[in-house]
């Protein structure tokens, strides 16, 4: 039996530190809870300095 359990990768705002964590998604800006980065359209922008998606990099666990 295995007790291996993954974990969501979480992104940072590289301008502002925000960080987006796929288990609370950005329910404000139209992203459900559950919903990873890579799903996210294009058009979402970070909801606290407005920054462009492209401006988020993986957070390394």
């Amino acid at each position: 039996m295995s007790t291996e359990t993954t974990t969501a990768q979480k992104w940072y705002c590289a301008p502002c530190g925000y960080t987006y964590d796929p288990v609370e998604g950005d329910p404000d800006g139209g992203v459900p809870p559950g919903t990873r980065f890579e799903d996210i359209p294009a058009s979402w922008f970070c909801p606290v300095c407005g920054a462009d998606k492209q401006c988020f990099a993986a957070l390394q666990s």
